[in-house]
């Protein structure tokens, strides 16, 4: 009881090697990243996130000082 089937079987085509194999990652230039390594640095990173809450509190502050003086008269 063998069944015959009256579809073709597909032939696949031959597979491209893959991108990452083809086309390796680029390397920057190093003198880019000596420049940009002070800028780019954890320190400066948590530097500006400080300071950007400081910055929202300081405007929240005043915004709240701003209102109470606004309420009260």
């Amino acid at each position: 009881m063998s069944k015959k089937f009256s579809k073709q079987t597909v032939e696949l085509a031959e597979q491209k090697p893959s991108r990452i194999r083809r086309d390796p990652a680029s390397v920057p230039n190093p003198e880019t990243l000596v420049r940009d390594a002070w800028w780019n640095s954890r320190e400066w990173e948590i530097r500006l996130a400080i300071g950007g809450i400081v910055f929202f509190a300081v405007a929240i502050s005043a915004l709240v000082i701003d209102l109470g003086e606004f309420l009260i008269r």
